[in-house]
């Protein structure tokens, strides 16, 4: 991975140096005599590769020095220009010249590239230990969204199906308010009849003669249950203890008592036997 990096760096110094060297030594060596243009030229390469080699130091040692670095630039600019010059004065292809004029500058951006991934590299215990945390961490976010869709799913459906029941309650609810709306509704035409009341004297009149019997609506709506008995919490009557308690509600007024009656004053009183004893029980007295 060092490779790529370091490589082109050196490959770009190499190019800057031997056409900054050819440079010079062409573009002086009609002024002055060509030893002193070479050397003019191994100066500018010089420098810029001393200051370079310097900067490999200090980075290595983990250190930097900003007047290095400034000394390596100006060697750069210093080769750039010296092409620049060169190209604005070259009789034949300046342009191409000029073209080629950046490549000082582009080495030291190369090696500048180069010692910021030095900066930043890691080891490659270091790399998997991040690969494995970021896949870790990828893991857990699926396996989140994996449960919260799967939790969104479930309450849906659960709102679903009581929201569904509810209605189908509602719909139970509202058929047999209109149920027992209309029966009420018949019934009350009924007892508001002027027959009703002809109908169930001449039906009552042979057991209660002379009472006209009373019709209550029946109650439509909540209505507490009456408090359960338990058949086994008072021991049972004798047939004489029976017999006494069914004649003395039956005499209790004057005229006696129809059965119906004394079975319902009976167990209001909260007396309990079954309806084939109490029925044995009022014949035998009565």
């Amino acid at each position: 991975m060092r490779a790529k990096t370091v490589l082109p760096a050196v490959a770009m110094t190499a190019v800057s140096m031997v056409l900054t060297l050819a440079v010079v030594v062409m573009w002086l060596g009609t002024a002055v005599p060509w030893p002193v243009a070479l050397v003019v030229g191994l100066g500018i390469d010089g420098g810029w590769l001393a200051t370079l080699a310097y900067e490999r130091r200090l980075a290595a040692q983990g250190d930097h020095n900003r007047a290095v670095t400034a000394v390596g630039w100006s060697f750069g600019f210093l080769a750039a220009g010296v092409l620049v010059a060169h190209a604005l004065t070259a009789e034949h292809s300046a342009g191409a010249w000029l073209a080629v004029a950046w490549l000082p500058l582009a080495a030291k951006a190369l090696w500048l590239v180069h010692a910021m991934w030095e900066r930043t590299a890691l080891t490659p215990v270091a790399l998997d230990a991040i690969r494995g945390i970021q896949q870790e961490a990828r893991d857990e976010a699926a396996v989140a969204r994996a449960r919260l869709r799967a939790e969104a799913a479930t309450e849906e459906t659960r709102l679903t199906a009581v929201t569904e029941a509810g209605a189908r309650v509602a719909r139970i609810q509202a058929k047999t308010a209109q149920t027992l709306s209309s029966a009420w509704s018949t019934l009350e035409t009924a007892r508001a009849g002027e027959e009703t009341g002809r109908a169930l004297t001449s039906v009552t009149a042979h057991v209660t003669p002379g009472v006209t019997p009373r019709w209550e609506l029946p109650v439509w709506g909540p209505s507490e249950p009456l408090a359960a008995r338990s058949l086994e919490s008072a021991p049972a009557l004798t047939d004489e203890a029976l017999d006494v308690i069914v004649d003395e509600i039956r005499t209790s007024e004057t005229p006696t008592l129809s059965y119906r009656e004394m079975a319902v004053r009976f167990r209001a009183a909260g007396h309990s036997a079954s309806e084939v004893r109490l029925r044995a029980a009022w014949k035998r007295v009565a």
